[in-house]
């Protein structure tokens, strides 16, 4: 009995197969366009998921500057500097001298000339407190951030991670327009399956009134149609997965060669096997729910006459 089910179904799968092989041109462009219209969402989400790690990366880097105050002492700082380099929380502390603030700032602000007739350096000296990577987490951070504010030589403690924080409200705010898009462009999918389904039911009226007249159950006329659908998904879900793919292959040289101008490692990376799965899986299913929408709307329309 199981062996009969399995085989009945082999026999409509390889039929279907034989059905769009005879129409190659109409089946490619409903492939193509199912293809095009999962791609669109499916690139959008693989581009989040790679500034995220790229963000992720960043906010690893997060540091602490620490103002000290203008008449701390040397010894003072040297102090403080060992003290905070012994916590766990704590990678390492780089020293920036007023002197060395003052040089910076000159060079970058283009002001050197009006900051050379001051009377005084304004600048105060500088802890950059470098966060040991397991506690690189925000949470974290700012803990530690409370902790360094309690001492007396610290007159303020900045927390340089507020970018990374508003850049992943930013991505956070375009998944959800992902996810969005993503919903209606699921509900073209199944008007493109739904429409060729459709067609292909009109096409074969007389053949559907002779199967009834013969004793076919519907169950038995929808199958084929079914398969149809879900193997026009597959395919169109396979072909989004291979545009995605091609995508970031020609963008992968430029990334990288505006990666390296800013000393960085980062690559670009492809959507994993889990989420190639669902990509190729959610095409079939949309094929299958397209299809069977269809066909069960237009079978109850064809009775033999």
């Amino acid at each position: 009995m199981i062996r009969n089910y399995f085989l009945r179904h082999a026999q409509v799968f390889f039929y279907t197969l034989g059905q769009l092989s005879r129409v190659p041109v109409a089946t490619f462009l409903t492939v193509a366009v199912i293809g095009i219209t999962l791609a669109l969402p499916a690139s959008l989400y693989v581009a989040i998921e790679n500034v995220q790690r790229l963000a992720h990366g960043w906010e690893d880097n997060g540091q602490i500057s620490l103002f000290l105050k203008q008449d701390v002492s040397d010894s003072a700082i040297e102090k403080l500097s060992e003290k905070i380099r012994k916590l766990p929380a704590v990678s390492w502390v780089d020293y920036v001298s007023r002197e060395a603030a003052l040089a910076e700032f000159k060079k970058l602000s283009g002001f050197g000339e009006a900051l050379g007739s001051l009377d005084r350096n304004p600048l105060p000296p500088v802890l950059v407190v470098h966060p040991a990577a397991k506690h690189a987490r925000p949470d974290a951070l700012q803990s530690l951030l409370k902790d360094l504010q309690r001492h007396n030589e610290v007159e303020l403690a900045q927390l340089d991670l507020e970018w990374v924080r508003r850049l992943y409200a930013m991505l956070d705010l375009a998944m959800q327009g992902v996810l969005i898009l993503t919903a209606g462009l699921a509900l073209a999918v199944l008007l493109i399956i739904g429409n060729t389904i459709r067609l292909a039911v009109l096409n074969r009226r007389d053949e559907i009134e002779i199967i009834k007249l013969i004793g076919g159950t519907n169950a038995f006329i929808r199958r084929p149609f079914l398969y149809s659908g879900t193997l026009q998904g597959l395919l169109g879900g396979i072909l989004a997965w291979l545009l995605v793919a091609l995508g970031l292959l020609i963008l992968s040289g430029p990334v990288h060669r505006l990666a390296s101008l800013y000393g960085s490692l980062f690559a670009v990376e492809n959507m994993g096997f889990l989420a190639a799965l669902v990509l190729i899986g959610t095409g079939g299913l949309l094929g299958w729910l397209g299809s069977r929408l269809a066909v069960g709307r237009h079978l109850r329309t064809i009775e033999p006459r």
